[in-house]
């Protein structure tokens, strides 16, 4: 995908890549499309163990999005599914929640729950709060590279830091 692009990725190349043949291939994802969702899940997922938990409360949990959103943004995979398959992308940007937005919005309501038992996140369903705190993330990451020249990656991150504090604060 990133030696070629996303367009020009068939489930031949990518079995011949991988070593195995076709109909192996088909047998786990019927099109590329699939593979390329699949894939997604993976590095998303990967990206949120990779920024671990670091305590209750609105800070820590402000942080962790922080850092998920910037090794998500330095992902290149990840980058170029978004940026080269608009299709696909905005699939899972406005017409249904994939795998890993379930895992994160799981993940983001467990913890403003557990946010909210000590006091530093407003009241609110967790789910809820999760949703809005994922689509201003989403929205900062999709559009960082448009304003990069105003916004460089640390005071894009300062910024949304502020955006999803005042969001969640009581």
């Amino acid at each position: 995908m990133l030696a070629f692009g996303v367009d020009r990725v068939t489930l031949a190349e990518i079995a011949r890549r991988a070593d195995v043949s076709r109909p192996t291939i088909y047998r786990r994802f019927p099109d590329t499309d699939s593979i390329l969702a699949a894939l997604l899940t993976q590095r998303i997922t990967e990206a949120l163990d990779d920024v671990p938990r670091r305590g209750v409360g609105r800070k820590p949990l402000v942080r962790r999005i922080i850092g998920l959103a910037q090794r998500v943004r330095d992902d290149d995979v990840v980058m170029s599914v978004l940026h080269q398959a608009p299709g696909l992308a905005m699939f899972y940007l406005s017409e249904r929640l994939g795998t890993s937005q379930q895992l994160l919005l799981d993940t983001v309501a467990a913890e403003i729950a557990a946010a909210q038992g000590e006091g530093s996140v407003r009241p609110g369903e967790p789910r809820e709060l999760a949703a809005m705190t994922m689509l201003i993330t989403q929205s900062t990451i999709l559009s960082a590279q448009v304003v990069a020249p105003i916004l460089p990656a640390e005071r894009l991150a300062t910024e949304l830091a502020h955006a999803l504090n005042g969001y969640l604060a009581p």
